[in-house]
């Protein structure tokens, strides 16, 4: 269950982003893997580079490559730690 409104926030970002309309946010941990066989949302990597853009897009925060963004998109939870050390996130 996502309990931390930021990373709610960016739940919802990435299910519209991914058109990902019947995922119950309560059966989602803010730990569970956002890509790959593991994760409840069957996010690809077509789906991780538009999560990026997006991500970019709203809070101004790039993942420079392949490494930064596998690292980041691991989960809500390293998703929203980024976005928070990053200059163009105020205070999340």
């Amino acid at each position: 269950m996502i309990t931390n409104a930021f990373e709610k926030e960016l739940f919802d970002l990435i299910c519209t982003t991914c058109k990902l309309d019947d995922i119950d946010p309560d059966t989602v941990a803010n730990t569970d893997p956002l890509i790959g066989p593991e994760s409840p949302l069957g996010i690809d990597s077509i789906d991780a580079l538009e999560i990026a853009v997006t991500v970019q897009r709203e809070y101004g925060v790039r993942m420079d490559s392949e490494n930064t963004s596998r690292t980041v998109l691991q989960s809500l939870a390293t998703l929203a730690e980024y976005i928070r050390q990053s200059d163009g996130a105020g205070e999340r």
